[in-house]
């Protein structure tokens, strides 16, 4: 079965989409994008793994977590919740930061809207629109590679949502 990833940047409104399909039931995909020991085992592309330092899943909680390198570097990120309903959609605000959680004020920051919905089959459609402050940072998390980490990303949620 198909999983329809998408990835539609829109450098002029600063945007960018990204949907994905899985073949698992919302609830399952819901928890898998919601709880730390799940997210902890597909956020981030190989061979870079993600380590959950704090998460409160609540309106104005926050999910503190490392991306850490094989060699055990760690690059902090914080995303605080700013709206959520449960079991169908969250939004967050997102910034990188150090292990305590100070954000990094030169640093880029980044706004998330995450929305699930079921679809034929049992299955699950994620639609996500991160939307930047700056055109200069949408232009280097296109170049980067972001595009490639999460369909890698979200390719790991698929082996997840088949084990859990």
């Amino acid at each position: 079965m198909t999983n329809n990833f998408v990835f539609e940047p829109d450098l002029a409104a600063k945007k960018i989409h990204v949907a994905r399909e899985f073949n698992a039931p919302i609830e399952k995909v819901w928890r898998a994008w919601t709880e730390p020991d799940l997210l902890d085992k597909w956020v981030g592309p190989k061979p870079w793994k993600a380590e959950t330092k704090i998460m409160d899943f609540t309106v104005g909680g926050v999910w503190l977590y490392a991306m850490v390198s094989p060699e055990g570097q760690k690059q902090w990120v914080y995303a605080k919740f700013t709206a959520i309903e449960n079991g169908s959609a969250f939004s967050s605000m997102g910034l990188f930061c150090d292990g305590d959680g100070n954000p990094v004020t030169a640093g880029p920051k980044s706004y998330r809207d995450t929305k699930f919905s079921s679809i034929d089959g049992n299955r699950t459609k994620v639609n996500m629109v991160i939307t930047f402050e700056e055109e200069s940072t949408i232009k280097m998390f296109v170049e980067m590679g972001f595009k490639e980490g999460t369909s890698m990303s979200l390719n790991q949620l698929d082996e997840v949502l088949v084990q859990s």
